[in-house]
């Protein structure tokens, strides 16, 4: 496989203060080799000492087909372009998720010295506001970059939180995740869904390693949470999926949802979320139940619509 003759450089991808970090395509080859087990991966046990774990770098060099030297500038960011192939070699030797795998070609593909671009509008069309209000029996939220909560129903009220009232700036899932104690006490298992919560953020951070706001939220949460920090370093990504969330609801106990996640065509940053119970479930009737005593859902007139971030 050709492997030859790569510019060699700076770290890849990256820029003093980029959300993504330094060397970010070298850390998460780091990360993805110390976390594969060497017998899966289909080696031999020859008989020497690890003083860590997971793979070597010249068992990666072999599995890849590349030389040893050229792993170590990878992971030393030392070499700057990466061609398809050995990307491919590599995701395969690391048995890479598709998540995994469509981050690693994120943070390899961008270069070093690209400007910043401008985020994406954050401003959600009128026409999906009006989708999102036609949801009277389902709680739904549109997401933007970085999962801010542009947008909201009254459902989403009553099972989520009263998004009005926190500050426009502080409207974050992930952020409320960890920094807002009511938030966070939502969820029965909670270092799995903040888990989960880094790993998305650090999959936005491959894709957009400019984002200045982006930047901004990682720092803070790593400077606030020890859990984030010590998540944010095994490099674990993940995108939009379906979902199963449970949550312990202030007013009607255990809840378990669906969580389903809808691409906007129009505005490809964001997402239409929406939380379903499974019918005839005990979710079911405690989430009709919640809906009924909050007062709230459906009700256009109280709520003035679907609310949005300003």
């Amino acid at each position: 496989m050709e492997h030859r003759g790569d510019t060699s450089g700076g770290p890849p991808g990256s820029t003093p203060g980029s959300a993504s970090g330094g060397n970010e395509l070298g850390d998460f080859l780091r990360a993805r080799r110390a976390a594969l087990d060497p017998r899966r991966a289909g080696l031999p046990d020859d008989g020497r000492l690890r003083r860590v774990p997971g793979l070597r770098r010249e068992e990666l060099a072999q599995l890849a087909h590349v030389s040893i030297d050229y792993v170590v500038r990878l992971e030393q960011g030392r070499t700057r372009r990466v061609s398809r192939p050995v990307l491919d070699a590599l995701a395969d030797a690391l048995q890479l998720a598709p998540d995994e795998r469509a981050y690693l070609f994120a943070v390899a593909d961008v270069a070093p010295a690209a400007p910043a671009r401008q985020p994406a509008s954050q401003t959600v069309d009128p026409q999906l506001l009006q989708v999102l209000d036609g949801m009277r029996d389902v709680p739904a939220l549109v997401l933007g970059r970085r999962q801010d909560v542009l947008a909201w129903n009254a459902a989403a009220t009553a099972l989520l939180t009263d998004f009005a009232a926190v500050p426009p700036g502080e409207r974050n899932l992930i952020r409320m995740t960890f920094l807002d104690d009511a938030y966070r006490a939502l969820y029965t298992d909670w270092p799995r869904a903040a888990r989960d919560c880094v790993a998305v953020l650090r999959m936005e951070a491959g894709r957009h390693p400019d984002d200045p706001a982006l930047a901004a939220l990682v720092g803070e949460l790593r400077a606030r949470d020890p859990d984030f920090r010590t998540w944010w370093e095994t490099h674990r990504v993940r995108g939009p999926r379906q979902l199963t969330k449970t949550y312990q609801h202030p007013v009607v106990g255990r809840l378990t949802l669906d969580v389903q996640q809808l691409s906007v065509a129009t505005a490809p940053d964001q997402l239409l979320v929406a939380y379903t119970a499974r019918p005839d479930s005990p979710s079911y009737e405690a989430l009709r139940f919640l809906l009924q005593w909050s007062g709230r859902a459906g009700d256009r007139a109280a709520q003035g619509g679907p609310r949005r971030e300003v």
